[in-house]
């Protein structure tokens, strides 16, 4: 019994079968050939950005059914010999014809290509008291033989000679014919032997240390490579050093040192303790300049022109825009360019000190304006003693006694002048003059009194 059986629904009613059909039935795609089922799962049928091939195919040979292949045992000789040796091997003969031409490996048989001399020229290019020219004829021929193999020469070599020497003899001779035999001193200097010359003393330097490092044990390895590690440790420390000494900024002092004011731009303007600059001079920048030289040198490479900009603006910066316009004024009144048409260091290094001077002289010309200026209002400023002029303390105690009478016409007008003539001050009283004694009314007697 189940939930149908309670509802007494029918087990296979009409909506179970009107639900079967309205289901779309699943078209059934085959998976094409030459691609895996993980790839095409994956996919989902997508066409790949790559054609696939069938790799059964890439194995299939087109065979046609006439060729009929077999291998022989046969004959071959070699172009790279010269003694006609016969010798056999393995063919793949088609159809009964055997393969014709040169043995395929004659091609890697490479020979060099020597220099050969005559009786002339070795008797007057080639004459040397330590050769003679038997062994240089022999010499020559078992290079030939052996290809320049030194070794193999040394070996063969009737006398007792060292292969630097064989060597130092070959390429000298093979020098000296190069250049006899050139239309021009000019035209051999390219070639390999005259550029490069063999170098005997350096051949034996290089064997000698050669031989002295395979020649070393393992503990000898171990120290070298320790003290490589070593000094190699102590560059790099040096190096972070010096790049930290070079992006430090000097401190800005008042006796700075005669190496950062030349770095400044400007000359230090020297004044007494006491003096105090106007608010339009100001002290050198040493630390903006500073930070632009050691910015420059974190530069490695830059353009001159871009170094003189950055310290022309650094010597310029303490200064107002008014002051740098009239740098630039001077420096146009001079006939200079702002900018030098050729940016040589010299030059580089002379306009920087041309704008220095100018910079230093307008910076004077403030100070003695503004000494001038403190003169004149000193002098305006103090009190002279004159015959006819009163005691400064007197002359003090009479303008204080003085009574500020304001203007009719100004602040109110009539209302001023009452408002000051009710207002009662020590000063108006010491003006009036009292009333005498015997204007006052008698006072009465009373009879205590009498």
């Amino acid at each position: 019994m189940d939930a149908k059986d309670i509802l007494g629904l029918p087990k296979n009613g009409p909506l179970m079968s009107q639900e079967k059909k309205s289901r779309p039935q699943k078209e059934s795609q085959r998976k094409p050939d030459g691609i895996s089922r993980e790839v095409y799962a994956l996919t989902g049928g997508i066409a790949p950005l790559m054609p696939t091939l069938d790799i059964n195919q890439l194995k299939k040979r087109a065979l046609s059914e006439s060729e009929k292949i077999t291998w022989q045992w046969l004959p071959f000789t070699s172009s790279a010999r010269k003694d006609n040796l016969q010798l056999y091997h393995w063919v793949r003969v088609v159809n009964g014809v055997p393969p014709t031409g040169d043995y395929s490996f004659a091609k890697y048989n490479k020979s060099v290509d020597l220099i050969e001399y005559t009786d002339e020229e070795y008797e007057k290019f080639l004459s040397n008291p330590s050769w003679t020219k038997k062994e240089t004829d022999q010499l020559f021929d078992l290079c030939k033989r052996f290809d320049l193999r030194f070794v193999i020469i040394a070996d063969r070599f009737p006398s007792n000679r060292t292969v630097e020497e064989l060597k130092d003899r070959y390429y000298s001779v093979s020098r000296a014919i190069t250049i006899a035999r050139a239309p021009s001193p000019a035209d051999a200097v390219g070639h390999p032997l005259v550029k490069e010359p063999y170098n005997v003393s350096q051949e034996i330097e290089r064997k000698r240390a050669l031989s002295m490092v395979l020649s070393q044990t393992k503990l000898q390895e171990r120290r070298d490579t320790e003290v490589l590690s070593e000094a190699k440790r102590i560059s790099e420390s040096r190096k972070a050093a010096k790049a930290a000494e070079e992006t430090e900024l000097p401190d800005v002092s008042d006796t700075a040192p005669e190496g950062a004011e030349k770095a400044a731009g400007i000359d230090v303007i020297s004044t007494s303790p006491n003096a105090q600059l106007p608010s339009g001079i100001a002290a050198p920048p040493v630390s903006e300049t500073a930070s632009t030289l050691a910015s420059l040198r974190m530069l490695r490479v830059y353009l001159r022109t871009y170094g003189l900009e950055q310290m022309v603006q650094a010597a310029s910066s303490s200064a107002g825009l008014r002051t740098i316009k009239r740098v630039e004024q001077t420096l146009q009144d001079l006939g200079v360019n702002l900018k030098p048409k050729v940016p040589t260091k010299l030059v580089c290094v002379e306009h920087l000190e041309l704008r220095k001077e100018i910079l230093t002289l307008l910076n004077l010309q403030k100070q003695v304006q503004y000494k001038e200026a403190e003169g004149s209002s000193y002098r305006e400023g103090s009190y002279f003693e004159t015959p006819g002029t009163p005691p400064k303390r007197a002359q003090h105690a009479t303008d204080q006694d003085r009574t500020f009478i304001p203007d009719s016409t100004s602040f109110g007008g009539d209302r001023a002048v009452k408002r000051d003539q009710k207002r009662k001050g020590p000063g108006r009283l010491s003006e009036v003059p009292s009333s005498p004694a015997q204007s006052k009314r008698p006072r009465k007697l009373k009879t205590s009194d009498g």
